[in-house]
């Protein structure tokens, strides 16, 4: 069987297991030909090899904004990119959120997918960092800006977009409906043709499109080939879990949903093989890992479990709860990983970790961020009831303390947060405020009234430099140790994103993990003392092979009888490895 005749079979089959149910205007088979004459697959191209990994422990996310950094009298794009090549030589991969065209949410309200927003830049901007480094771009897939010219044209009932939007009747039963918003999920707007009401997951500015026309999947894959050509090699399906609709359901996860990720991943694999998708869905950890499929769904899923497991345990000095979820997620087969992460543009989710901690955990949580600056964003339930969704906070702020208040540990545990994250099994994101140690911004909270403007800071960059240069600055020291962790991550195949990993059991007080290198040459034990006291590590514990040599990565020091019992200080990290 020919690349085209292997090709044609199995988008005809996963295009009609997404509109089995629906009669469309075109057949399947010119569906077909159409989707792969857009993405310009060919006889000559490379049929993408099943379980690969297009990973490695050198590789490491920065994410940030467009205009994180600024310089005035320069495009913001142009000053991020010489800030990442003077400041973080030490990430190969960078996602800029949405910067296209948008009306609200900080992108992601697009209203045109084809530009580059002017205050930013220009396509040749985007394509000249992804020329350096891995880009990363959001597909902003479930939603786009009232304003855009599609949605103009919906309300017109003409052109390009008319048909491009899911509507809903007020008199459905839409009680089921799970959304991550208290605003109403209708719209009404009005239309040749009268009274439409407009699905609204997010906001009333986010208009949901509807999958079950085949022009909005024709569409988004002359979305992807245009950013395929302009450099971009990871796409982050951003609310994926929200896309497909049906009236009565709680229209999210839906089976439809999953088959358009796999469709998509065939096309995109078939355009450019090492080119990857991350799903962003913000659900429970039972449904997130779904995202997987077999290997054929997201090359990477977000772990987004992590953050508040991972934060309750610094502030409670319990590792509890993060030992129990970590062994019991599955090791990623190869050709997927997880996406770590513990800060981001947007909040610490709450979500992922309904089942994990109980009701009081997840309050204290709360309690506590409040009392570190921290906001707390809502959401409805299927009950009516407002229920904590998110919390807004630096990270930096977030770890200033523990339940009791806070102490004079917060850098250290800052940094423990990260030695655990970066050696977890999975690719590492870090945010662009996590490297600098930013703030909780104040002043943009208060000039935008939304709670996520607390932790997306713009810095003016002559200041940042200045930061930068003063090494009794907390910018200055957390960037140097942020820096000096990642350089040595990246020199362990140990880190590899799929290489083996297990839970170590060392008490609630010492969270640890072991990794192995997946050609079993190297193992290192990653053991972080997650309380501010004083704690010890019997080395014994930890079965070490006593013909092997052992030191700790991270601060050099030679473990000379494997037998002793080493002290870690509050938030210290030990690497223990046998390959110095």
């Amino acid at each position: 069987m020919s690349v085209m005749d292997g090709l044609q079979q199995k988008l005809q089959h996963q295009l009609e297991c997404i509109y089995k149910d629906i009669d469309i205007d075109q057949s399947i088979n010119q569906l077909v030909s159409r989707l792969i004459e857009i993405m310009r697959i060919s006889e000559f191209s490379q049929v993408p090899e099943p379980f690969v990994n297009h990973w490695s422990e050198k590789d490491t996310i920065m994410i940030t904004y467009g205009d994180s950094i600024l310089q005035q009298g320069e495009r913001p794009l142009t000053t991020l990119a010489q800030f990442i090549d003077s400041y973080v030589g030490c990430i190969n991969s960078v996602h800029i959120l949405p910067f296209f065209p948008y009306s609200s949410d900080d992108g992601f309200a697009v209203i045109d997918y084809s530009s580059v927003n002017e205050s930013l830049g220009d396509w040749a901007d985007i394509s000249a960092i992804a020329s350096k480094r891995r880009l990363m771009s959001d597909l902003v897939i479930n939603h786009c800006s009232s304003r855009s010219l599609w949605f103009e044209n919906f309300c017109k009932g003409e052109g390009p977009g008319h048909d491009y939007f899911f509507t809903a009747q007020p008199k459905d039963d839409l009680s089921e409906v799970v959304r991550p918003r208290t605003s109403t999920l209708l719209r009404p707007t009005e239309t040749p043709t009268g009274t439409q009401h407009v699905w609204c997951t997010f906001s009333h500015d986010q208009v949901d499109f509807d999958f079950r026309n085949p022009q909005v999947l024709i569409e988004f894959v002359t979305i992807i080939r245009q950013y395929l050509d302009a450099g971009v090699s990871i796409f982050r399906f951003d609310a994926v879990a929200f896309l497909w609709k049906i009236v009565g359901s709680k229209s999210i996860n839906l089976v439809q949903t999953h088959e358009i990720i796999r469709l998509l991943r065939t096309l995109i694999e078939h355009a450019q093989n090492d080119a990857m998708i991350i799903t962003e869905t913000n659900i429970p950890n039972t449904q997130n890992l779904t995202y997987f499929g077999n290997a054929n769904e997201a090359h990477c899923i977000y772990n987004f479990s992590l953050p508040p497991l991972l934060i309750n345990t610094l502030i409670t000095s319990n590792c509890l709860y993060l030992k129990r979820w970590l062994m019991s997620m599955p090791p990623a087969q190869d050709g997927t990983t997880y996406f770590n992460f513990i800060a981001s543009h947007d909040g610490i989710g709450l979500r992922p970790a309904e089942g994990l901690l109980d009701d009081d955990e997840i309050q204290t949580l709360v309690d506590t961020m409040k009392d570190f600056g921290g906001k707390i964003s809502a959401r409805t339930t299927e009950t009516g009831e407002q229920k904590p969704y998110e919390i807004n906070i630096a990270l930096y702020d977030a770890l200033q303390g523990t339940t009791k208040g806070k102490d004079l540990w917060g850098m250290q545990r800052f940094m423990c947060a990260h030695s655990i994250m970066l050696a977890l099994e999975g690719i590492p994101g870090i945010y662009i405020h996590s490297l600098l140690g930013t703030r909780n911004d104040y002043e943009k909270l208060a000039n935008t009234s939304h709670n996520r403007a607390i932790n997306r800071h713009r810095w003016e960059l002559d200041e940042l430099k200045q930061q930068l240069g003063d090494a009794q600055s907390t910018h200055s020291q957390v960037l140097s140790a942020m820096t000096k962790l990642i350089n040595i991550r990246t020199q362990q195949a140990a880190f590899h994103p799929s290489a083996t990993q297990f839970t170590l059991h060392l008490g609630l007080q010492l969270f640890g993990f072991w990794r192995q290198s997946r050609n079993r040459k190297q193992s290192i034990f990653c053991i972080s003392n997650v309380s501010d006291q004083v704690t010890d590590l019997p080395i014994n514990e930890l079965n070490l092979v006593i013909s092997e040599h052992w030191v700790d990565l991270l601060s050099e020091t030679k473990i000379e009888d494997i037998t002793q019992t080493i002290q870690l200080q509050p938030y210290q990290t030990v690497w223990i490895s046998n390959k110095g």
